[in-house]
Formats: structure tokens, C-alpha cells, sequence
């Protein structure tokens, strides 16, 4: 999967002492549904405000005489309460936090295929010499079907529906970190995969002489390409790694296809069908061709109504209604980079879906100044931890500013979960209908709306949550926030042994 970061609102900062729950107000009912602005040009113009702040002087002359009318000062704002310092958790928390389950994922797979490379180059197990193109190959079809939106759909189906509340808590846990984390497994099968062909190149070096010059050469671009596509695996970068992914692909089928057909012992080209699709190579590569295209195939141009209740954000509303804990991927084109969003739905029956789009960069901020009417979108929709919320009998759902997109749905569909929600101006800046989700369908005593600008900071955050996981009888807690945010709650729950899951930079 091509990931994007979920850009986040880092207007909540600050303190607060008490800790309650709040509500937004409920938004008025209109006449012919929410009012929907098709760019900045279209929002009505802000209420007229006086530009002289001084004490107004009403000069009336009598004579010669001037009667003077004071109007009194202002009151003076009250100060804001200063920003609590961070108090950092232990070193030794900190590395737990550091060394997740991803990396566990990664250093596994890594080590696992640098003993087999080891063994291999001392000449001391033969068969990866007679046969690197299957542990090439297959490390490569294993990085791409563990981030394959359809595969891993299915690993969430077989979680949710086998393993849901019955089981122990720390194996239900253990589904959601190797779910969350699965991302481990996709990038040391990528780097052992690179390592690999690395080492296949250098054996047909070694016996260039029995071996054709093309192959020589479609064995080294490959291992190129596929190194550069490893490198530039970073949101910024996302559309580098899928057009170099796909040259890395055709290289490789290139690769192994010279490779079948060339005898070395004639030096000739046998190009037999027949003899090509009997080795294992081809039908690696084809399996690896076969997932990359799958969510492709589901790409499609869709209508989408955009609300600007804002400058800062985007809430677009699609047509059916989705199940709780899904991201959907969305582009102006159809092959450019695709930037993922939580959905926000109230179920499968549901006439419409909806997409919170903070602000934050050229992509974002062309949906405010310029919306479509049309948007290109996967059907397919993968899956994110949210998902497996459906495993635990209670849990607390924390997010900030635009993370409520992929918070709200869990919490809409689901009557054992509880919402914390920090944010800045939250109903003016989210609009009426996100308000409108939230006081349908979540009871006043399942939520804590927490505006930041109306309280005047952030409250004390770790406090809001273990409240309310005790109280809740909660058995876990997801968090979606910005990275400080992040670090802050999960560094706060796991020194208090609160099972917690945060948002994922897996690159």
C-alpha cells in the first residue's frame, strides 16, 4: 500500500485543569439541507466589524461649548494559561514504544534472509545458488501481497469474525499489533528481496562468461530499480515509488524470462513456452504482476459534494455507506498520487459516506479553493486498525482535529465505544454536518468534545484518558493525533498499563 500520513490539526496545544465532557451545539435545521460552497468565492462574507477600537467621542456643540461622550473601555482579555511541559517517559518505555511490532516484523524477516544469504555465499547451503531467482522473487511477492488493499481485507475478516471477544486479551491484542504492523513484513521482504538479486547479479558475474550479456544487463537495472523504489518509499515521494515499482516490475519479468530461455551449457536461446511457465520464476512474477494490478482494476471517477464550512478543511460526501474503520484513497488523476482519508460513515445501509480533508498541503488545499466535481477513487477500500475494534467488548477512541475522520465512524457504528475528540473552534471549523453525525447517533455520556479555543488550551490529556477508560471498562484505546500528540498519549499509557494503539509512520 502507498501510504499518506492523515495530515492533523496542531492547533491544540495548551492546558487546561478540569476535565468534563462538552457538547456541540446541535446545528440548525435547514430549509434544503446543508449549505454546500463550491470554492471560498461562494462563502458569504464574514460580519462587519468596528475597525476603531478607541472610545467613541461625540462631539455636540452649544456656543462654544463641546459636551463630550466616553464610551468605556473594553475589558481587558484574560491571560492564557501557560503550556504544561511535557514530562518524557523512561528510556526504557520509550524503546518499547520505539521497537514495536513493526520492527520485530522486519528484523525477523531481514536476519532470516541474511542467514540464508550467509550460508549461501560461504558455499555452505548450495541450493540459493541454484536457485536465487525463488528466494528473489519470492520476497518480492510477499512485499507486495502483505500491502495488497484485497489480501489484507481478508486478514481483517478472518480476525474480526474468528476471534472477536472470546478470546483472550492479549491475543486480541496481538491480532491488532501484527495487523497495524504488518507494514514490517512488506519492507524486510522488500530490502531481503534487493539483497537477493544483489547477490544473483554478482554470481552471474562471477560466470559471465556462460551467460548472455543481456541477462548481465536486465539483472543489474533491476536491482536499481528496485533499490530506488525502496529509497524513495516516503509519502512525499509516492509517485517516484509506484512508477519506479512498475519499471522494477517489468525489469524483473524481463529478468527472469532472458534467464528461463537462455541455456548456458548451448549458449542458446530456447524461447519454449512450454519449458517457461514450469519454472517457478514465471509464476512468481505473474502472482506479483496479478496483486499489483487488483486494486486498479476497482479505480474509478466518481461524483463528490464538498462542504467548506471552513478556510481550514473539506468535508466531501460520497454516495453508499461503508463499515467502520476503513481509508479510502482519492486523486484528482487517475495515476498520480493518491492521498488517504478516513471514512466517516453510519453503516453499509447508509445513502452516503464522507471524507474530512484538513488543510495542509497543494492537494488539500486545492479541494477549498478549487473543488471538484468529480474525483478518482479506489472501491476498494483497505482497512486500518480501527477495524479491529470489533475484537474488544469496550474501548476508547482519542483523536485531534481532522484524525476524527478516521475515529468517528467506529464510535457512530458501534454503541461500546467511547469518543475524545480535542479540537480547535470545533463546530465552525468542522461545519454542520459533521455535528449533526456526531449528535445522532453518540450519547452525551459516550463523548467528550473537548474545543480548545473555547476552553482556552488543551486539557490535561492523559488524565481525560484514563478517566475514562476505567470508567468506560475499557479494555483498549486508538489514538489518532498529530506525531507530538501521538508520542505524548502512548508514552502516558504505557507506563500506566493502558493497552494503546497510535498512529503509524511505517516508513
Amino acid at each position: 500500500m502507498s501510504d499518506n500520513i492523515q495530515a492533523q490539526n496542531d492547533a491544540e496545544r495548551g492546558v487546561a485543569d478540569n476535565v468534563f465532557a462538552i457538547d456541540l451545539s446541535s446545528p440548525p435545521p435547514p430549509s434544503e439541507g446543508p449549505t454546500r460552497a463550491n470554492s471560498l468565492k461562494n462563502m458569504p462574507p464574514p460580519p462587519l466589524q468596528s475597525t476603531d477600537e478607541k472610545a467613541l467621542v461625540d462631539e455636540k456643540k452649544i456656543g462654544v461649548v463641546a459636551v463630550v461622550k466616553e464610551v468605556p473601555a473594553p475589558a481587558a482579555k484574560k491571560p492564557t494559561p501557560p503550556k504544561p511541559k511535557w514530562k518524557r517517559a523512561s528510556r526504557w518505555v520509550r524503546f518499547k514504544l520505539w521497537y514495536n511490532t513493526y520492527r520485530k516484523f522486519f528484523t525477523f524477516v531481514v536476519t532470516l534472509n541474511a542467514v540464508g544469504l550467509l550460508l549461501s555465499a560461504l558455499n555452505i547451503w548450495t541450493y540459493p545458488r541454484h536457485y536465487t531467482g525463488a528466494f528473489i522473487l519470492g520476497n518480492l511477492l510477499t512485499a507486495i501481497l502483505v500491502r495488497n488493499e484485497l489480501f489484507g481485507r481478508f486478514l481483517y475478516l478472518i480476525a474480526n469474525n474468528l476471534f472477536a471477544k472470546w478470546t483472550p486479551l492479549w491475543f486480541r491484542l496481538g491480532c491488532t499489533s501484527a495487523l497495524q504492523h504488518i507494514g514490517g513484513i512488506h519492507s524486510g521482504c522488500a530490502v531481503s528481496g534487493c539483497a537477493w538479486i544483489l547477490f544473483r547479479v554478482v554470481l552471474i558475474f562471477i560466470n559471465h562468461k556462460n551467460t548472455h550479456d543481456a541477462i548481465l544487463i536486465t539483472g543489474v537495472t533491476t536491482n536499481l530499480f528496485i533499490a530506488i523504489s525502496i529509497a524513495s518509499a516516503f509519502p512525499i515521494f509516492e509517485r517516484h515509488h509506484r512508477f519506479i515499482g512498475w519499471l522494477g516490475l517489468l525489469s524483473t519479468w524481463v529478468f527472469v524470462v532472458l534467464g528461463d530461455i537462455y541455456d548456458s551449457d548451448t549458449k542458446k536461446w530456447d524461447p519454449n513456452g512450454t519449458h517457461i511457465i514450469r519454472q517457478q520464476d514465471f509464476w512468481f512474477v505473474f502472482g506479483m504482476t496479478v496483486f499489483i494490478l487488483i486494486p486498479w482494476f476497482t479505480v474509478r471517477e466518481v461524483k463528490v459534494d464538498i462542504e467548506i464550512p471552513s478556510p481550514k478543511v473539506a468535508v466531501l460526501r460520497f454516495e453508499r455507506g461503508m463499515q467502520q474503520g476503513l481509508l479510502a484513497r482519492i486523486s484528482r488523476s487517475s495515476i498520480m498520487e493518491y492521498h488517504a482519508f478516513g471514512i466517516i460513515s453510519e453503516g453499509t445501509h447508509a445513502k452516503y459516506h464522507y471524507l474530512i480533508c484538513g488543510v495542509q498541503g497543494d492537494f488539500t488545499r486545492s479541494l477549498v479553493n478549487d473543488p471538484p466535481t468529480h474525483i478518482w477513487t479506489r472501491q476498494l477500500k483497505f482497512a486500518g486498525v480501527s477495524n479491529t475494534s470489533k475484537l474488544y467488548k469496550r474501548g476508547v477512541r482519542v483523536c485531534t482535529g481532522t484524525g476524527l475522520g478516521a475515529a468517528l465512524s467506529t464510535c457512530i457504528q458501534s454503541p461500546n465505544w467511547f469518543l475524545i475528540w480535542i479540537g480547535s473552534d470545533q463546530e465552525k471549523t468542522f461545519g454542520p454536518t459533521i455535528s449533526g453525525l456526531i449528535h445522532k447517533h453518540i450519547e452525551p455520556e459516550r463523548m467528550c468534545l473537548w474545543d480548545s479555543k473555547q476552553r482556552g488550551g488543551r486539557p490535561d490529556v492523559m488524565k481525560l484518558v484514563r478517566e475514562s477508560y476505567h470508567s468506560f471498562g475499557a479494555e483498549v484505546v486508538f489514538i489518532t493525533s498529530n506525531y507530538q500528540g501521538n508520542q505524548e498519549i502512548m508514552e502516558g499509557c504505557k507506563q500506566e498499563g493502558i493497552p494503546a494503539f497510535g498512529t503509524l509512520w511505517d516508513f
